[in-house]
């Protein structure tokens, strides 16, 4: 029997917008991860045809939810004895655990689910994969397309990481004060990171990742309405939406890279330049401000800018600084002295950039090559300059930019 398309669409909405509201409530059921998974898929399935019939209800997070715990007491019952079959990873709820309120009051488990899948005691990676799989609501195969890994690789990865939650008998809860301002910056990382390589996709032919961007975006939007007075996660989403207005802008229709000087900044949306200022000036509240903040605050002096000439670079050079004792990197460092080359000339872009060439984490690199060979040409020593774009085109995977720096070495060429 055909789907109904509005049916679909429903669905399709509520599959985004609802699993980890879903999964998270049928977690507390289950006690296990995987048997909350397989509860919700069937909660979903049964989406399709129950809604052709009896209509898309109002609320269908709280009819999925509704399905999916009640698959899993049924499980429950089937096996006679649900304790028998509970993994470490979980702890049975008590009444005594602080609550996090959503945004309609009622108990949200979803804040449990994040902390859960972005515990210090896992990897990065595979805090990335079980967010992505258990948080988004990925499939596995999804995953690994998204982070350039078969699809058996990023399945051994996330059963590792099951595993290791339950070696390591790590609750499922949102923990206690004392420990909350060390996860939350982990589950910012894990969701910053997930947006930056959307943002500049490491390979293959497309500049930009969107559905990377979009979960990223989700995942933000869920934090900021689950902890509304943190300042960081106020930073973090200022951030993703001041650097997304640019996406459109950011090639052409045919794929080629424009670069931010060239970009039309009539297609940027004035809406969301607004929300994310706003969102920059609570975040930049607590003193020192956090490092999500600063770069939104950057993003926001590039968003302002009514022209490329126009952008106060010694305000960015400024942000940078702070930026640099907040979260010291050679990223930051490397970001600090393109800056300087923009406000001050390619001659201190080039001295700035010097002290880098010997850091080891920027050894393979691309974009510390691509600002030294952009300097020198500007300066107009092109012999130089095309070393350093040779260089930058060997280390460069993705397509849009490795066909940028080839259209510059030919430009060197003539």
């Amino acid at each position: 029997m055909a789907v109904d398309a509005a049916v679909s669409a429903a669905v399709d909405d509520a599959h985004r917008r609802e699993w980890a509201f879903v999964l998270a409530a049928t977690v507390r059921i289950t006690a296990d991860i995987d048997e909350a998974e397989e509860c919700v898929q069937h909660a979903y399935a049964t989406a399709l045809t129950s809604w052709s019939h009896s209509g898309i209800p109002d609320r269908p997070g709280a009819w999925l939810t509704t399905v999916a715990r009640r698959r899993a007491i049924d499980l429950g019952r089937r096996r006679q004895a649900l304790h028998r079959s509970l993994p470490l990873l979980v702890e049975r709820w008590s009444d005594t655990e602080p609550s996090v309120q959503g945004h309609e009051g009622v108990r949200d488990d979803r804040l449990r689910l994040i902390f859960t899948c972005c515990h210090p005691a896992l990897s990065r990676p595979a805090q990335v994969a079980l967010t992505l799989r258990l948080v988004c609501g990925l499939t596995t195969a999804e995953v690994a397309r998204g982070f350039l890994v078969s699809e058996s690789t990023m399945a051994a990865r996330i059963t590792r990481a099951k595993k290791k939650i339950a070696q390591a008998h790590i609750a499922y809860r949102t923990p206690p004060v004392s420990e909350r301002m060390a996860r939350v910056d982990a589950v910012l990382g894990v969701v910053h990171l997930v947006f930056t390589t959307g943002h500049t996709a490491p390979s293959g032919s497309d500049l930009v990742r969107s559905d990377l961007i979009e979960r990223a975006s989700d995942l933000a939007r869920m934090l900021r309405q689950l902890l509304p007075d943190d300042p960081q996660v106020a930073g973090l989403l200022a951030l993703f939406v001041l650097t997304d207005i640019r996406r459109s802008t950011r090639s052409t229709e045919d794929g080629t890279l424009v670069l931010l000087e060239d970009q039309d900044r009539s297609q940027w949306d004035r809406d969301a330049i607004a929300e994310g200022v706003a969102l920059v000036h609570e975040a930049l509240g607590p003193r020192p401000p956090g490092r999500f903040a600063l770069m939104a605050a950057i993003a926001a002096v590039h968003a302002e800018a009514p022209t490329f000439k126009e952008t106060d670079w010694a305000q960015i050079v400024s942000l940078y600084d702070l930026l640099l004792v907040s979260w010291p990197s050679p990223v930051v460092a490397l970001n600090r002295a393109v800056a300087v080359g923009l406000a001050d000339g390619p001659a201190a872009g080039l001295e700035a950039l010097g002290p880098l060439a010997e850091e080891p984490r920027l050894a393979c690199y691309p974009y510390l090559a691509a600002a030294r060979a952009d300097f020198l040409r500007r300066l107009g020593r092109t012999a130089e300059a095309r070393l350093f774009y040779d260089e930058a085109l060997m280390l460069t995977e993705n397509g849009a930019e490795r066909e940028f720096l080839a259209g510059r070495l030919r430009q060197l060429d003539r």
